[in-house]
């Protein structure tokens, strides 16, 4: 059994995600969700959709992301 690395669960389960070069294991997508999606700059929600990004920065929403400035910005559809 493998452990979770977001709530240290012992699972027969698991899976492993990689991203960037970065491979972490969990038993949950809840735990990897906690661990692994990037958070919205303005509102701080975890970006769990395709958001938006301006700058360098990533946004959950054209909505949030308007709110910092970048008004050109538009949800994907």
């Amino acid at each position: 059994m493998a452990t979770c690395e977001t709530c240290g669960n012992e699972y027969d389960k698991t899976f492993t995600v990689i991203s960037d070069g970065r491979s972490a294991t969990f038993d949950s997508f809840e735990c990897a969700i906690n661990a692994m999606a990037p958070v919205c700059t303005h509102c701080s929600c975890r970006i769990l959709g395709h958001g938006v990004e301006a700058s360098g920065k990533f946004y959950c929403c054209a909505h949030c992301a308007h709110k910092e400035g970048h008004s050109a910005l538009v949800d994907h559809v």
